[in-house]
């Protein structure tokens, strides 16, 4: 054979092998792409159940404790509409929405009898009842999934000033997402009837938020938190809705 002949013989097997090479790269491809849809498929599925699972918690504070029936819903979504306003980096991490959606969830730890109560707590069942954020926080600790919903559970009731509980942080060392659903908690709670008293109306509760910026509560998060409310005229959806 020819130096010629043997050297166009070589080009033929190379470019056999090229395209045995193409076929063979675009069958990783086909398979990589499958992959990666059965993988986002499982991903759904997981945040799927785990939404159900946070729904069933949720469902059981609502029902030993009276006083949440509604409100979870609520307070997620007057959480979520202020956290969209002061941070929306942290609106698009779903475990903030779970932790608005648990905040309570420390209270099936907590006595019926104190839970439901028709009037004012006694110090001492008042301190039991301080327990719950401790509750919480033990009970949603081992999903790791949660990630910093556990920083709400824990921390809602933590006040700007240090005066709050279970561990008197001030100020900035309150996680924000905490900071934000404190003040979304607290309205809710005002202008919703208790067993033991009667709810304010929504500006009786926005005069009492803003008498207590800077104690209670983010003056930031304040400021924000009235914003929302004239920008929904001061009657939020969640709350003709519910």
């Amino acid at each position: 054979m020819s130096e010629e002949a043997t050297v166009d013989a070589e080009l033929q097997a190379a470019r056999r092998q090229l395209v045995v090479f193409a076929e063979e790269i675009k069958e990783i491809y086909r398979r990589e792409r499958q992959r990666t849809r059965e993988l986002e498929q499982a991903l759904q599925h997981l945040n799927d159940t785990y939404l159900d699972t946070m729904k069933t918690l949720a469902f059981l504070v609502e029902a030993k404790d009276v006083g949440t029936r509604t409100h979870l819903d609520r307070a997620h979504s007057y959480g979520m509409a202020l956290v969209r306003m002061m941070a929306p980096e942290l609106a698009n991490r779903p475990e903030i929405g779970y932790g608005f959606l648990l905040h309570d969830i420390g209270k099936i730890g907590i006595s019926e009898r104190i839970l439901n109560k028709p009037g004012p707590l006694t110090s001492a069942e008042w301190s039991v009842m301080q327990t719950h954020p401790v509750i919480g926080t033990q009970i949603v600790a081992p999903m790791r999934f949660l990630g910093e919903a556990v920083e709400v559970i824990a921390h809602h009731h933590e006040k700007f000033d240090g005066s709050g509980y279970p561990r008197g942080l001030k100020d900035d060392a309150i996680p924000l997402a905490a900071r934000i659903f404190s003040i979304v908690d607290a309205f809710d709670a005002m202008t919703t009837d208790r067993p033991y008293r009667r709810s304010l109306s929504v500006e009786a509760a926005l005069e009492e938020i803003v008498r207590c910026s800077g104690h209670h509560f983010d003056p930031d998060v304040v400021e924000a938190f009235l914003l929302l409310m004239d920008g929904a005229g001061r009657t939020p959806a969640a709350a003709t809705a519910s």
